[in-house]
């Protein structure tokens, strides 16, 4: 029988960053697979919570701003949360001669910081309790290349590659995958500055095999799948959707 391969039935997941864009989809679609998914962010996901209960799924509501990299600490203990994404980031853009220290600071803090002190809260509580789980990290085609002007952006996301990489090593033996996504150039928040820049928006998409900007939900079935008893034996891997940029 092949019916619950993909089934999250009786898990609980915390997505991170889910009031919008790509971490939005991602609730959605766990939740879709039947998980009860807590929704966080530093603003309101009762837009998110809303799409899940309309489908029939379990949605609830949680503000942490991940400005302070512990925002999660106290989230897991007695819990019992067995699937975590983290898709919370920001960016900041100034050519690197100018690069300012609290730009540097600000984005190092939410996109690594923050990440590697909540993947250590949820699996702290998910050993003690001897439960097995997936985290599912949100990195970047910048994981593996430069970009231009983003230097902080860059350096958070070729951190949480490796931080993907340390974390499976260590705990696989605990029944805990950590895999990562590498989204290509998603029509999101993030991206509007380079959607709304014609020749960086057309030197993007000359380059994209597939034609296009991504989607969200591109993404999102992608983490459901590494969330899923499908991937048990996936972990340590950074998973390119990018519809074939790095491949070009």
């Amino acid at each position: 029988m092949m019916s619950g391969l993909f089934s999250l039935d009786g898990q609980k997941a915390l997505v991170t960053g889910a009031n919008t864009g790509i971490g939005q989809a991602i609730a959605v679609a766990l939740a879709g697979q039947g998980a009860d998914v807590t929704c966080a962010g530093r603003r309101s996901c009762a837009e998110t919570v809303a799409l899940i209960g309309a489908a029939g799924g379990r949605a609830s509501d949680l503000r942490l701003d991940f400005a302070d990299p512990f925002a999660a600490r106290d989230v897991f203990a007695g819990a019992e949360y067995s699937l975590l994404v983290n898709n919370v980031g920001i960016i900041r853009r100034a050519d690197s001669v100018d690069f300012p220290e609290e730009d540097w600071d600000a984005v190092m803090d939410v996109n690594a910081k923050a990440l590697f002190f909540t993947c250590q809260a949820f699996g702290r509580a998910l050993i003690a309790q001897g439960g097995q789980g997936a985290i599912v990290n949100i990195a970047s085609l910048l994981s593996f290349q430069g970009g231009i002007r983003v230097p902080s952006y860059t350096a958070s996301k070729h951190a949480v590659a490796g931080l993907t990489k340390i974390l499976a090593n260590e705990w696989a033996p605990h029944g805990i995958t950590v895999n990562a996504i590498a989204p290509g150039y998603i029509a999101t928040n993030n991206t509007e500055a380079l959607r709304d820049d014609p020749a960086r928006s057309r030197a993007i998409l000359e380059r994209i095999p597939a034609g296009r900007w991504g989607a969200p939900e591109d993404i999102a079935g992608t983490a459901a799948y590494l969330c899923s008893p499908a991937a048990r034996y996936v972990t340590g891997a950074i998973l390119n959707v990018d519809g074939g940029w790095l491949a070009r």
